[in-house]
């Protein structure tokens, strides 16, 4: 089947996922001031309940809007809807009681409220679809569309039903399954998967996490994505020298690997391993508001191409943006967008 993607350029461009929210939608700082949520949020909405998704669609259509004009070639709803990458799919699903959250510690140690389980995890209907649909209808790009992973999940989660965290993770993986193969058939060009916890607990996903991934993975035909990274930049202030857990990934069934290089100035030796995939390979440090150059973002691709070849990569952010001011943000997205260019021409 053709799609947008089979048109993309040498070297795309693309965010991992989430934009920038404006003020008025939402108070970053008290968005700033707390790790992402994994229950629901509703304080840190700006707006009147009664016009928050009209709010929501205003904020997505700038979201859009501002990655096409920086001259991004993928482009995605900049997840502006969501509190968290995670807790818009977390809290939809069966099984889960939000309104008794439980508790889990987080990837640094501390305690935080979490979905508890309570039954059999289900998904009652599409979650994303929706998103999609008005990403498609306000954008000719090609378009991502971003979920959050079962093992992922299952660290966020209190287990009071399943005799096992394994188990969760299995059942939370038919759930995003599902979620994959309705979104490709909705009409993504990309659905990428969120797993920052294989990074941050290698053991258990050495020991599940990867087959619960795969899992989520099976039977789908469309392109996808399994984004892994040390953390929002704004909460997780250091970077370790290299991933606890990245060479697994190279016998999954994930078409592309989203990991972040810029922050960490990670030895990309590692994409030897990850040979037959293609990389989202992060160029752009969150931890900074200034705006990289063009050359800065250039000379970061550049690192890459020792170790796997062009045709394989895609420009993007090391994490998601949803930290990051607004006119950061845009001028990180056109550093990007022309340090492509630039490479383009020298290839």
């Amino acid at each position: 089947m053709t799609t947008r993607a089979s048109h993309l350029p040498l070297l795309p461009t693309s965010l991992v996922g989430s934009y920038a929210q404006p003020d008025w939608l939402i108070d970053r700082e008290r968005l700033a001031g707390r790790f992402p949520p994994r229950v629901l949020a509703r304080e840190l909405w700006r707006v009147d309940p009664a016009y928050l998704e009209q709010a929501q669609d205003d904020a997505t259509v700038l979201a859009i809007r501002a990655q096409e004009d920086a001259g991004l070639d993928i482009v995605t709803d900049g997840e502006v809807r969501r509190e968290s990458y995670s807790n818009h799919f977390a809290t939809a699903l069966d099984g889960i009681d939000i309104d008794n959250p439980g508790t889990a510690l987080d990837r640094s140690g501390h305690p935080n409220p979490v979905p508890r389980i309570v039954g059999p995890i289900a998904r009652p209907r599409p979650i994303e679809v929706d998103d999609l649909a008005f990403l498609r209808d306000h954008t000719d790009h090609a378009v991502k569309m971003t979920v959050p992973g079962p093992f992922t999940m299952s660290q966020q989660a209190q287990n009071d039903f399943y005799p096992d965290a394994e188990s969760a993770a299995m059942a939370y993986a038919a759930a995003v399954n599902a979620e994959i193969k309705d979104l490709h058939a909705a009409g993504a060009d990309i659905v990428q998967i969120d797993e920052p916890y294989l990074q941050a607990r290698p053991e258990p996903a050495r020991a599940y996490g990867l087959a619960a991934l795969q899992s989520a993975l099976d039977g789908v035909t469309g392109t996808t994505a399994v984004h892994i990274c040390f953390g929002y930049a704004a909460i997780i202030h250091e970077r370790p020298e290299g991933y606890s857990f990245l060479p697994e990934l190279a016998g999954c069934a994930a078409d592309q690997i989203s990991i972040e290089t810029a922050q960490s100035g990670l030895d990309l030796a590692v994409l030897k391993d990850l040979s037959e995939k293609t990389i989202i390979l992060g160029v752009i440090d969150l931890s900074d508001h200034q705006v990289e150059s063009v050359d800065t973002v250039a000379a970061r691709v550049r690192r890459a191409f020792a170790h796997t070849t062009p045709d394989k990569i895609t420009i993007a952010t090391d994490c998601g943006m949803k930290y990051l001011p607004r006119a950061s943000a845009e001028g990180k997205m056109r550093a990007m967008a022309g340090a492509a260019r630039i490479l383009r021409a020298e290839l």
